[in-house]
């Protein structure tokens, strides 16, 4: 089998040569039409964009991103042409949630209640990390049937993380209506998606003093607001899930999936490390001052990242 991989996945190189497959490395930029045609599958991560435009009139039948999200995938398109589309979910839960806890102690060692808006993969792990840590928990959720309001959240709430997908129903819920609402000065944590906050709605509401927030995710990365950068007490450059063992649990779901033939072993996740843990396993403000320093290496901070462990 033919098979692309975009070379900033770590710990795959060899892997599927192993295996008898016949492997390109390429950076997302090169991975183009005609780069595509003779391939059999791919795997990407989110800066590689598989759609029509990529993917018409080659052989590709398989697109494993070694990512949680979808929203760089066409599944629309892949399903009416049969292309198997294979995510990591999960896969970076952990090093999310050591990001969030470390990010409240740092900014927010008094708060006493997180809300948790999107308890999947990620927002479990958020809410079963910050329980054993004794903070009490408001979760928002209808899909799966936490109903507590968005606006309980903003009235009740310390500190409101985010850990939606990016859809229809999320874009922009971080909004000027929302921030309005917000009434204990929260810490707004947004690990999920840049576009489910309007910057300029939620840089407005920063200079009026309503609220301060942590962006690891933002609108229209790698280009990111110049505002928001200076205001956010915590500004990252997507790099919230990217812990060792996390990356380990990607690469080796999205080769499972190409090949199942092949053996993986995914890292145990932590059950309830303690703050104290968790804190010194991370520490955001660093981060946030090297993008601070060279916000136009968005791109080079998070591709050659020192990852990080996970608390244990």
């Amino acid at each position: 089998m033919d098979i692309i991989v975009e070379n900033h996945i770590p710990f795959i190189q060899g892997r599927l040569e192993a295996a008898g497959h016949r492997v390109s490395y390429l950076p997302p930029e090169a991975i183009t039409p005609e780069a595509v045609r003779e391939a059999d599958a791919l795997i990407v991560r989110t800066r590689t964009r598989c759609d029509r435009r990529l993917l018409d009139g080659s052989r590709v039948a398989h697109v494993a991103t070694a990512t949680i999200g979808t929203d760089h995938i066409d599944l629309d398109y892949c399903r009416s042409r049969g292309i198997k589309v294979s995510n990591a979910p999960g896969c970076n839960a952990p090093g999310v949630a050591q990001y969030v806890l470390s990010t409240i102690a740092a900014l927010r060692p008094q708060a006493r209640t997180i809300g948790i808006v999107g308890v999947g993969h990620v927002g479990s792990i958020v809410n079963r990390w910050a329980l054993a840590n004794g903070f009490k928990t408001l979760l928002c959720d209808p899909p799966l049937g936490l109903t507590t309001p968005l606006e309980t959240l903003a009235e009740q709430a310390d500190v409101i993380t985010f850990h939606t997908p990016l859809d229809d129903s999320t874009r922009h819920m971080v909004n000027a209506d929302f921030l309005a609402r917000c009434a204990r000065h929260p810490l707004i944590i947004n690990a999920a998606r840049g576009a489910i906050v309007d910057t300029p709605a939620l840089v407005d509401a920063i200079r009026s003093g309503r609220v301060d927030a942590a962006i690891d995710c933002w609108e229209g990365e790698p280009e990111i607001s110049r505002p928001l950068l200076e205001l956010a007490r915590v500004a990252t450059p997507h790099v919230a899930g990217y812990s060792l063992q996390g990356k380990q649990r990607a690469t080796a779901m999205a080769l499972h999936a190409v090949d199942p033939t092949l053996a993986v072993e995914l890292p145990p996740v932590a059950d309830a490390p303690t703050l104290r843990a968790i804190v010194e396993s991370y520490d955001p403000l660093a981060d946030t001052a090297a993008l601070r320093a060279n916000p136009g290496a968005f791109e080079a901070l998070r591709n050659g990242y020192a990852y990080r462990s996970e608390p244990v």
